[in-house]
């Protein structure tokens, strides 16, 4: 094994290549030594998973890479970086502004200031003026690092009561506290940054909202604004076009124009309420997805949607998932024999622990594994009310959830088949632009159960089984399921926004805490392994997001209503009649325009309602036995007997199988 000569260290490149470098070298003077181009595009560097300033020493051997902005963590930097320009603008600008925190979100980052009055599109504007002269000024940004009681006193005019709680935070945890200085403005700030506010070049101000301090409606209300940044401008004229069909394809904004879904505030928040078309549609992703479970053995179960509190806390849910669940409902029964008893219930977080209430219902032998259970469950998590958006954060929402329970020798093949299942969904859905990230846990977070060993079997299991299928994949720690490692497939949809779909988790935990077995070709018993899996993840984050990646115009047999037939005048009404009952003897999703309009009125309706096919009848077509065909995409495709057209209209809305 090659090792780092004295007062050298040896770093490991993504490539398994290695180099040298003396002791103390910066980031910035590893990149040089690589190339000017890497190191003219450098934003930042990470040794052995955590991320640091290019002008941070390296300090031990270990892993290493030069982030750009082509790297998630290195536009995460950037937009970062941005932000605190920001701030110090608003600062600068609005010196009564008191500035709390912020945080960065897929290709966004916020901060919030408590002000005296809200800052209007006027004030956004005379804030970018002056980002804009921040970084034409090219100053450097510098890492400062000292003990609590000077970090208050350094922050200047950025001190107030939000600093302060977070900095005695720190101190209270034992925590070295962080802040950067960018010329005379200084901020409480974790970091890394870009080396300069020169190295930003292109920014947007997107928006701004209204927000709490810990996402707490008792605590202050505060003013979020919302940005953007780009090394150039024309990405950034590229993303904000986006944004704008974005905008188009507001899945809230199509999904009421198509009636798939509504929400009620006497329902509740985050509670959808799935209308005629849209409970068709779901039922056809439902009916997709069943007839495929068959053929991969699965079996089907109904759980309730409540349990004993109990439940949750022996499998780990409860505690973990505490802060985002409803509050137990605790109920008191009275008997005449003997005082009072309570048993409190919570609403299901998870589906796991009925399943394997329902693997543990009877003895199991190794010839019934694999034993593979699928739920179309419900489930609920009280999410805080800012956080609330349409179909995609809802309080409750329905898992196309799945648990196997397997042998350790059948793992990897099951694995293997769950992984199909996901890129069957992917493709038939015309998702092909995806990533694949496998979640593996931080060894340095104690909210992980099991041991250590448990964990290195359960990832080396999704490793050999990811190297089998030829699959690119990316290892991210932190990423894992507090019971087990995990395959996660992130989609890119027509915006070029990514989605966390698919997921495929490996479970050696949940097993051991329900003490769970099987009788093994021994006749002793043997702990099985779970496989939990969801294509979809939750229905209604999904068919939101199919709303807005194909923008309501679904597949042909997707679409709730998959043709129209359209008759020109009312006397040929009885030639329409037998032509939408033929449609219907196919199994087509068909609906027959009675109203007495014109033709051109009709066409454009189905057009709006983005009927798949349009099927006009008039004289000629009742004559002929034909129809004139029109094809969403595709335009008027003429006069077509009618038998051809009916073919044509079956095979193309047919399910993908």
């Amino acid at each position: 094994m090659e090792t780092a000569s004295q007062d050298k260290l040896l770093l490991t490149l993504p490539d398994g290549s290695t180099r040298e470098v003396e002791a103390g070298a910066t980031g910035l003077d590893f990149a040089q030594s690589i190339g000017k181009k890497l190191a003219k595009d450098a934003i930042a560097f990470e040794l052995d998973g955590k991320v640091y300033d290019l002008s941070s020493p390296i300090d031990h051997s270990g892993k290493v890479r030069i982030l750009t902005f082509a790297d998630p963590e290195g536009r995460a930097v950037y937009r970062h970086s941005t932000g605190h320009i920001m701030a110090q603008a608003v600062m600068d600008l609005f010196p009564g502004a008191k500035p709390a925190a912020g945080d960065w979100v897929d290709e966004r980052y916020f901060y919030d200031f408590q002000v005296e009055e809200s800052l209007g599109a006027e004030e956004i504007e005379k804030i970018e003026k002056r980002m804009q002269e921040i970084c034409a000024s090219n100053v450097n940004f510098e890492r400062i690092e000292l003990p609590a009681s000077e970090a208050l006193d350094i922050l200047g005019d950025t001190r107030n009561l939000f600093k302060e709680e977070m900095i005695n935070a720190l101190d209270a945890q034992g925590e070295t506290i962080s802040c950067y200085r960018q010329g005379d403005w200084v901020d409480l700030c974790l970091g890394p940054h870009v080396p300069s506010t020169g190295r930003i070049r292109s920014f947007k101000i997107l928006f701004t909202a209204g927000a709490y301090w810990h996402g707490d409606e008792n605590q202050p209300q505060l003013q979020r604004l919302y940005l953007t940044s780009f090394p150039d401008k024309k990405e950034l004229k590229d993303y904000l076009a986006r944004i704008e069909e974005a905008k188009k394809r507001d899945h809230r904004k199509i999904g009421q124009q198509l009636e798939l879904f509504t929400t009620s505030q006497d329902v509740g928040q985050g509670l959808i309420l799935w209308m005629p078309k849209g409970a068709t549609l779901r039922y056809t992703l439902e009916t997709f997805l069943r007839n495929k479970l068959l053929e991969y053995g699965y079996q089907s179960v109904y759980t309730p949607h409540i349990g004993k509190l109990e439940l949750y806390k022996t499998s780990g849910h409860f505690p973990y998932y505490k802060e985002s669940q409803f509050p137990p409902i605790h109920m008191c029964e009275h008997d005449e024999e003997q005082e009072g008893s309570e048993e409190a219930y919570l609403l299901k977080p998870m589906n796991c622990p009925h399943h394997i209430k329902i693997y543990d219902t009877t003895p199991k032998s190794f010839r019934d594994l694999p034993y593979r259970l699928a739920e179309f469950g419900t489930v609920y998590r009280y999410e805080k009310s800012g956080e609330l958006s349409g179909m995609t954060r809802v309080r409750g929402f329905t898992q196309d959830d799945a648990h196997i329970f397997v042998a350790p020798e059948q793992l990897e093949d099951e694995l293997e088949k769950t992984v199909e299942l996901v890129l069957f969904v992917l493709k038939s859905l015309e998702f092909t632009d995806f990533r694949v990230r496998f979640g593996k846990r931080d060894p340095d977070n104690d909210k992980y159960g099991g041991s250590p060993e448990l964990w290195d079997q359960a990832e080396a299991n999704i490793r050999n089984v990811l190297t089998k299928m030829n699959m690119d994949f990316t290892e991210e720690a932190g990423e894992a399921a507090f019971y087990g490692p995990k395959i996660d497939f992130v989609v890119r949809d027509c915006l070029q926004r990514e989605w966390q779909l698919g997921t495929v988790q490996v479970d050696y935990v949940l097993p051991e805490r329900f003490d769970l077995s099987y009788t093994g070709t021994d006749g002793e018993p043997h702990r099985p392994i779970m496989i939990h899996r969801a294509p979809f993840g939750s229905f209604e984050r999904f068919v939101g997001i199919l709303i807005e990646h194909f923008a309501g115009n679904f597949p042909a047999w997707l679409a709730p209503v998959q043709a129209r037939v359209l008759p020109v005048v009312d006397e040929v009404l009885p030639y329409a009649e037998e032509v939408y009952t033929q449609l219907k003897e196919k199994g087509i999703r068909v609906e027959l325009d009675r109203r007495n309009e014109k033709i051109g009125y009709k066409i454009r309706t189905a057009e709006v309602e983005k009927v798949p096919f349009m099927l006009i009848v008039g004289k000629r077509e009742a004559e002929d036995r034909s129809v004139s065909l029109r094809v969403k995409s595709q335009g008027d495709l003429g006069s077509i007997p009618l038998d051809e057209t009916l073919n044509r209209v079956a095979e193309e809305a047919s399910c993908p199988t």
